[in-house]
């Protein structure tokens, strides 16, 4: 078995599949084939040319494009080419988060191939020297990735929150943290992977968190995304991550990069190397935008 699967598996990504989508040159997102060309029903939102689909300008600044496009997604809905949405909000942006253009409902991100954001949390315990780490286990009826391992603390970072705020929200909701131990979270970086799906394409950051619990808190979900926690030897999940698909695909990332900067996997392991640069790789962009 082998740490590096998790990372080529987040990693599977043809830009030929997919057309490119432009905002005044700048590459935000990305479509396949098929559904750019269901865009050409909104001429006045969406112009194509040269093989690339850009925004049309003249649909003002960010809320009138937002605007114009949350109108495409409830056509889509109405006619069957997208399930639902969400109400989350998620921004759509050719870079950071600082530089968002306008936004999208987060049941599209992948539709339209935007950049997506989120935050992962460590939650760990020492006890006698022991590294001990807290695994939530998914709800049972969750879209997506339903009874897997994640996680204490994972979620989206919505449009309007910023890290700080979004992740006070996500603590309480996935696990009764109060603000009082979040101010105690540690940022130890981003990840970053590419990767095609159903959908569409996926290209997420993962802003990651060490957080060192005292061994008398016992994390509690309060929104039911959550079915249960359990505390485990770090030995074990870094065995769970080897040699088996039990954590959510990304989830693998974020617990490889925790052993990897913990030392529990060091610089004489084979995939040392590869490990430490596969974890963040950049957006794949084939397309010259100038």
């Amino acid at each position: 078995m082998s740490f590096l699967r998790h990372v080529s598996r987040c990693n599977r990504h043809n830009p030929g599949d997919f057309v490119p989508f432009l905002d005044g040159g700048r590459l935000i997102g990305r479509f396949r084939h098929a559904f750019a060309g269901r865009l050409a029903a909104w001429p006045e939102i969406f112009g194509m040319e040269d093989g690339r689909v850009h925004l049309r300008e003249g649909l003002g600044g960010y809320e009138g494009r937002s605007q114009a496009l949350a109108g495409v997604l409830e056509a889509l809905v109405a006619d069957g080419g997208h399930p639902y949405v969400l109400g989350e909000p998620f921004p759509v942006t050719p870079a950071g988060r600082g530089e968002a253009l306008f936004e999208i409902d987060r049941s599209a991100a992948s539709l339209f191939g935007i950049r997506t954001f989120g935050q992962h949390l460590n939650g760990y315990v020492m006890d006698g020297g022991e590294m001990f780490m807290w695994v939530a286990k998914r709800a049972s009826d969750r879209r997506t990735y339903p009874g897997m391992l994640d996680q204490m603390v994972a979620g989206g970072v919505p449009a309007g929150l910023s890290l700080g705020e979004n992740l006070c929200k996500e603590c309480w909701e996935e696990a009764g943290i109060p603000e009082s131990l979040v101010k105690g979270a540690v940022p130890v970086g981003a990840l970053s992977y590419n990767i095609d799906n159903a959908k569409g394409y996926k290209y997420d950051i993962l802003y990651c968190y060490d957080m060192e619990l005292p061994s008398d808190f016992v994390p509690q979900c309060t929104d039911g995304e959550v079915e249960g926690f359990r505390l485990e030897p770090i030995g074990e999940v870094m065995r769970e991550v080897l040699e088996t698909d039990r954590f959510k695909p990304n989830c693998n990332l974020v617990v490889i990069d925790f052993l990897l900067r913990h030392g529990f996997i060091g610089p004489e392991h084979g995939e040392y190397l590869d490990l430490m640069t596969g974890l963040r790789p950049a957006m794949a962009n084939p397309w010259m935008t100038a």
